[in-house]
C-alpha cells in the first residue's frame, strides 16, 4: 500500500451473475472507504501466458491483494507475492489462503424444503462432480430429503468445472435421463446454467415444465432465469454482501498486516419462484382446494378456520391429509407462504417494512418481526440490509 491507495488485482469470472454480484459488493465497500483501485486480468490470461505472467503484472501494478477464481492456477506461484489472496473456490476449498466459499449444504437443504413444500414426492439432482459447490449442494439436498423420509434423489452428474465455456451438455443423454424420471419429479440443478440446460433439453424433447418436470436453479441470475422458457425459479445467494465482507476482510488484512487466513461464507437467502416450479403436486382434491385458496387470498384475513370451512370433512381428518400432502400444518403453511411473499417484497420494494407486512396479511408488526426471525434467522430490516439497502 503506497500513499494510502489500496490496489486490488481481480482475477475472476465477469460473465456469471454470482461473480458480478460479488464484485458489486467489493466495489460498494471500496466506494464507501475511498482510496481503492482495481486492476483486472481475465481468467483465460493464465491459459495463454501462464501463472508467472500473472505474478509479473501483479508486481508491475504493485497490487496489495488478489481476489481470484482459481481454476488450474498454480497457487504457490501467487503466494510467492506475499500478499493476501482471497479465492472464490470451485474445485475445493484451499489451504493457505482466504476462501470465499458458501453454505452449499444449506443451499441444498433449502432446495429440498422448498420442493417438498410444493407437494413433490419424487426428486432429482443435476450437477457436476468436479466442484465443491455442486457436490455439497447435492449432499445437503439428499440429506434433507432423507430426514423428511424420502429416498435419495435421482442424480445426473456432468464432468467439468461448471463454467459455460467448459461444458458441452449432451442434450440426448440428459433428455433420456429426464424421460426416465417418474411423472411429477422436482429437479434441483446445481446452478442456473445447468437449470437452463435442463429447460432447453425439455424443450428439445417435448417434456412439459412444470407439468411433468419442475426445475429449480441457484444464483438467481436474472438474465439466465428470464431467457429460459419457462422462466426459472432459483435460490438467491447473498453474493453481494459476500463481496462486501470480502473487501472488509482484505482491508483489515492489508492495513493491519495480518497474515492469518479467514474464510468468508456466503449463505442462501431464499427461493424466487418463477414458472418452472409454479405447480403444487397435490393428489388430495380438498387439500388442493385449500392450497389454491391460500395462494390467492394470503393477503386477506384468513385463518385455519377459514380453510376448514372450505372442505366437507372433519377437522382432524383434513388436518392429517393436509400435512401428509404439504409437509406442514395448515397454520404453518399459511405463515410460511406469507413470509415468502413478504421477503420477496423486502428485496424488490423500497416501501416501509410495516406497509409490506400488512400487504402480505400480517396485522401485528411486532409479531411479524418475531415470526420472520423464526423462519429466516434475521429481522425484516436485517434481511433487507443484506442486499445493500
Amino acid at each position: 500500500m503506497k500513499d494510502g491507495l489500496i490496489k486490488i488485482l481481480l482475477l475472476t469470472d465477469f460473465s456469471s451473475g454470482y461473480s458480478r454480484d460479488v464484485l458489486r459488493g467489493v466495489v460498494r465497500y471500496a466506494q464507501k472507504k475511498k482510496g481503492w483501485a482495481f486492476y483486472r486480468l481475465p481468467l483465460h490470461f493464465k491459459m495463454i501466458y501462464g501463472s508467472q505472467e500473472i505474478v509479473r503484472w501483479a508486481k508491475k501494478w504493485k497490487v496489495d491483494a488478489i481476489i481470484a477464481q482459481i481454476n488450474d492456477i498454480d497457487l504457490k506461484v501467487l503466494q510467492s507475492l506475499g500478499i493476501p489472496i482471497i479465492v472464490q473456490n470451485y474445485t475445493d476449498r484451499l489451504a493457505g489462503v482466504c476462501n470465499l466459499t458458501g453454505d452449499y449444504v444449506g443451499t441444498g437443504r433449502m432446495a429440498a424444503d422448498y420442493l417438498i413444500g410444493l407437494g413433490y414426492k419424487d426428486f432429482a439432482y443435476y450437477g457436476i462432480n468436479d466442484t465443491v459447490w455442486s457436490r455439497e449442494r447435492y449432499e445437503g439436498y439428499a440429506e434433507r430429503l432423507d430426514e423428511k423420509g424420502f429416498p435419495p434423489p435421482h442424480a445426473y452428474f456432468e464432468k467439468g468445472k461448471g463454467n459455460e465455456s467448459g461444458i458441452a451438455p449432451n442434450f440426448d443423454s440428459i433428455g433420456k435421463w429426464l424421460r426416465n424420471l417418474p411423472e411429477n419429479t422436482a429437479v434441483f440443478a446445481c446452478d442456473d446454467y445447468h437449470a437452463l440446460y435442463l429447460a432447453e433439453t425439455c424443450q428439445i424433447h417435448d417434456i412439459p415444465v412444470p407439468d411433468r418436470i419442475a426445475i429449480l436453479g441457484v444464483d438467481n441470475d436474472e438474465l439466465l432465469c428470464n431467457i429460459s422458457t419457462p422462466k426459472l425459479s432459483s435460490i438467491v445467494i447473498d453474493a453481494e454482501n459476500g463481496g462486501y465482507r470480502t473487501a472488509q476482510v482484505l482491508d483489515k488484512l492489508i492495513t493491519e498486516n495480518i497474515k492469518k487466513t479467514v474464510n468468508i461464507t456466503v449463505p442462501p437467502i431464499q427461493v424466487i419462484t418463477r414458472e418452472s416450479t409454479q405447480k403444487y403436486v397435490i393428489q388430495e382434491k380438498y387439500v388442493k382446494i385449500a392450497v389454491d385458496y391460500i395462494k390467492e387470498h394470503y393477503a386477506d384475513d384468513i385463518s385455519v378456520n377459514t380453510i376448514l370451512d372450505l372442505v366437507p370433512i372433519s377437522r382432524r381428518v383434513f388436518e392429517k391429509r393436509f400435512k401428509e400432502n404439504t409437509g406442514e400444518s395448515i397454520y404453518r403453511f399459511i405463515v410460511k407462504y406469507r413470509i415468502e411473499k413478504f421477503s420477496m417484497l423486502l428485496l424488490s420494494s423500497d416501501d416501509p417494512i410495516e406497509d409490506l407486512a400488512v400487504s402480505c396479511g400480517f396485522s401485528d408488526f411486532k409479531n411479524i418481526s418475531r415470526c420472520f426471525m423464526k423462519y429466516k434467522g434475521v429481522t425484516p430490516s436485517e434481511f433487507r440490509k443484506r442486499k445493500g439497502e
